[in-house]
C-alpha cells in the first residue's frame, strides 16, 4: 500500500492536473515530490479535515495557524512554490498577501471539472481525501480566528473591536518586531547600509519635509500608533502635535514615550477615531498607514474630513497600500486569511481610486511617490526580528499568533516584490481661492 505522502502526492496531481510544486511530508514520516527546496508538513490528518471543509485559503490558514500544517525550510521559497497551486493567474489577488493562495477557493471535484475531465475523475480527489482524513468532522478553529462580529461594517463600535484585534496584542510583542523605532509602516531604504532604524527615522523625515513642518505649526497625525511621527516631528522640526489613535495600548505607550522624551506639552496623545475629531485647522496632517482600515463606504467620509481640518494651504500626506485593479471592482472581495486573521475589515484600494476620492473632496493631489521595493526590505527585516526570538515572541502573545504574523509578513514581503500590491504616499494640499498652493515649482525629494 502507497505511502500517505505518496497518496497526498497523488491527490495532488489530481486536483493540479500535474505533479505536486513542492515536496510533501506526511504525519507518518513518508515524503513525495520535489527533492529539492522545502516541503509542506502535514502533520496530521486534521490538516485535511481543514482543508476538506474550507477548500483554499482559509482552509490552509486554521492548519498553518493552529499547527496542522508547517514549511520545513524556506518559508519565502515554499509560499512561491505553493502560489503556483492557484487557477486564475491572470486576476489579480485583491488585497491578501498570501502569495496566489486566495484564487484557490474553488473546491477540488470543481477544479477537476474545470479541466475537462469526466464525472468519475472528478468524483476520485475527493474519495482520496476522504479515505485520508479520517472521521470527517470539522475541526475547531484556532482562538486567533476573529469569531461573531458585531454592527455595521465601519461603524464607530465594530472598527474599534477591528482595531484591538491587531494592535492589542501586547506593546513588548510589537517591539521585538519593529525595533526600537515602533514604526509599524514601510520604511524608506534612502542607502545600501541603513539598518531598520535608520530607515525609519529616514521615512519619517521624508513625511515631514514633504509636509514643510516647522516651528509654530499644528501637525494632526491620524492613526498615530505608537507615537514615533509625533515625536519626530515635534523634536525634529519644532511643530506642535495632537495624535489619535483608536488602539489603547498604542495610546498608552505612546503617552509614555512622549513623557520621557520631555515633549508633554507640544505632543498630545488621544483615543480619538478620525470620525470624533474636530479640533481644526490644522497646518498638515499626516496619516501613516491608517487609511487601510477606513474601508470603501467611508473612504469619501475620510477624505472630506481631512479636507476640512486642513486650513487652506495646508497639506496632507496619505502614506497607503493600494492593490491592483481588478475587472469587476464590484466583485472585489478581501481574502479570508486576512480578514480572519490579520485586519478584520480592512480593505485596499487601487491607487486611481484614492487619488480621485482626494480630489473629489477637494484636495489638489500634487505628488505619488511608489515605494513598494522599500515595504518588501522592511517586511523581510520585521521577518528576521520574529525569526531571531521566536520563543520569546510566542511567551508574549500564543504560538498561534506568531505563525500568523510570521505567514502574514512573508507572504506580504512576497506580494510586493512580484508586484501584487503597492505602498504609496500621496502629497496633497487644500489649494485656496487664489489658486496659490503654496508648492514649491520643482520636486525636489
Amino acid at each position: 500500500m502507497p505511502h500517505t505522502a505518496d497518496r497526498l502526492a497523488a491527490l495532488a496531481r489530481q486536483v493540479l492536473g500535474r505533479p505536486s510544486p513542492i515536496r510533501i511530508r506526511a504525519w507518518d514520516g513518508s515524503e513525495a515530490g520535489p527533492p529539492d527546496g522545502p516541503a509542506l508538513v502535514v502533520r496530521n490528518r486534521r490538516a485535511l479535515r481543514r482543508l476538506l471543509w474550507s477548500p483554499g485559503e482559509l482552509g490552509f490558514a486554521r492548519g498553518w495557524v493552529s499547527g496542522d500544517l508547517d514549511v520545513d525550510g524556506d518559508l519565502y521559497d515554499a509560499l512561491t512554490r505553493l502560489s503556483g497551486l492557484a487557477l486564475n493567474r491572470d486576476e489579480p489577488v485583491p488585497a491578501g498577501p498570501v502569495a496566489d493562495v486566495p484564487r484557490a477557493r474553488i473546491a477540488p471535484v470543481a477544479r477537476v471539472r474545470e479541466a475537462g475531465r469526466t464525472a468519475l475523475d472528478a468524483a476520485r480527489p475527493m474519495a482520496t481525501m476522504l479515505s485520508l482524513t479520517g472521521l470527517p468532522m470539522p475541526p475547531p478553529t484556532p482562538e486567533e480566528e476573529v469569531r461573531r462580529r458585531r454592527g455595521i461594517l465601519h461603524s464607530l463600535r465594530r472598527d474599534r473591536e477591528a482595531i484591538r484585534h491587531h494592535y492589542d496584542v501586547g506593546n513588548d510583542f510589537y517591539a521585538l518586531v519593529l525595533g526600537p523605532s515602533m514604526v509599524y509602516s514601510c520604511a524608506y531604504w534612502d542607502r545600501p547600509d541603513a539598518t531598520l532604524e535608520d530607515a525609519q527615522r529616514a521615512k519619517l523625515d521624508l513625511i515631514c519635509r514633504k509636509l514643510a513642518l516647522g516651528p509654530g505649526m499644528r501637525l494632526l497625525d491620524v492613526g498615530c500608533g505608537w507615537g514615533s511621527m509625533a515625536l519626530h516631528a515635534a523634536e525634529h522640526y519644532g511643530v506642535e502635535v495632537v495624535g489619535i489613535t483608536i488602539s489603547h495600548e498604542q495610546a498608552d505607550l505612546a503617552r509614555k514615550r512622549v513623557s520621557e522624551a520631555g515633549l508633554t506639552g507640544q505632543v498630545e496623545i488621544r483615543i480619538q477615531d478620525y470620525r470624533e475629531h474636530a479640533d481644526g485647522p490644522y497646518d498638515a496632517i499626516s496619516s501613516i498607514g491608517m487609511a487601510e482600515h477606513v474601508g470603501r463606504t467611508q473612504f469619501r467620509a475620510y477624505a472630506d474630513t481631512l479636507y476640512e481640518l486642513l486650513r487652506p494651504g495646508g497639506r496632507l500626506l496619505n502614506h497607503q497600500i493600494s492593490r491592483r485593479p481588478v475587472a469587476n471592482e464590484a466583485a472585489y472581495r478581501v481574502d479570508e486569511f486576512i480578514d480572519r486573521y490579520v485586519f478584520p475589515d480592512g480593505e485596499l484600494a487601487p491607487i486611481g481610486t484614492t487619488v480621485s476620492v482626494l480630489e473629489e473632496a477637494g484636495l489638489e493631489v500634487r505628488d505619488v511617490h511608489a515605494l513598494r521595493e522599500h515595504y518588501a526590505t522592511t517586511l523581510r527585516a520585521w521577518v528576521t526580528n520574529l525569526e531571531s526570538d521566536r520563543e520569546q515572541a510566542e511567551r508574549l502573545t500564543t504560538p498561534g499568533r506568531v505563525r500568523v504574523w510570521h505567514l502574514y509578513m512573508a507572504a506580504s514581503a512576497l506580494a510586493f516584490e512580484q508586484n501584487r500590491i503597492g505602498v504609496n504616499q500621496i502629497l496633497a494640499v487644500k489649494t485656496p481661492p487664489t489658486g496659490h498652493s503654496g508648492m514649491p515649482p520643482t520636486r525636489t525629494l
